[in-house]
């Protein structure tokens, strides 16, 4: 095979932290289906499910060995028949089957999306999977209103950051929780009114001062754990309480009397789901993000950008929350 035909790529061939397992290999160039493009990766976000997908535990098991890195941003450099965007054009998505950790990644049909031509390829691979998250958890499943408070648990985490963003933008009281004086204030810097650092004060007790004993109206909660039972302390009277994921390694338990004698609703999202059940909706999302960030009211947290070559490294700091807001590979 001749060195034109491959590329550099991380690799997974056993299971187990991502530091440990990933391995730089040369693999071949990916060539696009019908409908899919190939891209010259100029970035790629990091997300805590690439650390589930490395070990093993995520809900999806690609075969062995395989490419992680969820999201990506970089330049159409090869079409498939039938494909929507032409050589040149600047794009982000989810790459599949193979993941974005290479030098070159496939968009499946429909997956790439366009990038314009002001927001740097860092923010551009760290916008796709966080803000769509956040902008589904928040309007799609928990009906977000201007007249709501809203709790971000995590607010410099990737997610968290977006999530204090879009509720800003949608009109919302924003009260974030994070962890240490320095991610507290990375929240208010991003507008939250209100930051909680869990380490020096409870949140509950934070919470319900500064809501007048009802508490929040909506409750963004990627941690799980011990977060989201004290989480169902701080909820208010019909209050929507988004289960994101379990940072924290604990799955909760959820008693449905204690939803059922305070009139909650407990709101799962996944996703990755609607892309499968409901694929015409992530671009009518990202139409609506693009609008909010030519408008101002978003801009990606781009906490490390990094190189490639140290994408284990990289890894070993977002399983240790070292990070703040999201950690992108360049080349």
């Amino acid at each position: 095979m001749t060195e034109q035909n491959t590329m550099h790529a991380w690799q997974v061939h056993e299971y187990g932290a991502a530091w440990d397992v990933l391995r730089l290999d040369e693999v071949p160039v990916p060539e696009p289906g019908p409908g899919a493009v190939r891209v010259r990766v100029d970035a790629v976000g990091l997300n805590f499910p690439d650390l589930l997908l490395c070990s093993g535990q995520y809900q999806e098991r690609p075969p062995l060995p395989f490419i992680p890195g969820l999201e990506v941003s970089g330049e159409v450099v090869a079409v498939g028949e039938g494909a929507e965007h032409a050589l040149g054009d600047r794009v982000l998505g989810a790459p599949m089957p193979a993941g974005g950790l290479a030098e070159q990644a496939i968009l499946p049909p429909g997956g790439a999306f366009p990038v314009p031509a002001e927001m740097p390829a860092s923010e551009a691979a760290a916008l796709f999977i966080t803000y769509q998250t956040a902008y589904f958890g928040l309007h799609r499943r928990a009906a977000l209103r201007a007249e709501d408070v809203l709790l971000v648990h995590a607010g410099a985490s990737g997610t968290g950051s977006a999530a204090i963003q879009l509720g800003k933008a949608a009109g919302a009281t924003v009260i974030a929780t994070a962890g240490g004086p320095e991610k507290a204030e990375v929240c208010r810097q991003l507008g939250a009114d209100l930051a909680i650092d869990y380490n020096a004060e409870d949140f509950v007790d934070a919470v319900k001062g500064a809501t007048g004993g009802r508490g929040a109206d909506v409750i963004w909660d990627p941690v799980g754990g011990d977060v989201f039972d004290a989480s169902r302390r701080a909820i208010a009277f019909e209050g929507r309480l988004v289960v994101v994921g379990f940072a924290s390694g604990r799955i909760p338990d959820a008693p449905m009397n204690h939803a059922l004698v305070k009139n909650y609703s407990l709101l799962g999202l996944h996703w990755g789901l609607y892309r499968r059940k409901q694929p015409e909706l992530i671009g009518q999302c990202h139409a609506e993000l693009l609008k909010l960030y030519a408008d101002g009211a978003i801009r990606p947290l781009v906490g490390q950008e990094r190189p490639l070559s140290e994408a284990p490294e990289a890894y070993r700091d977002l399983a240790g929350r070292k990070a703040v807001g999201k950690i992108v590979l360049v080349p």
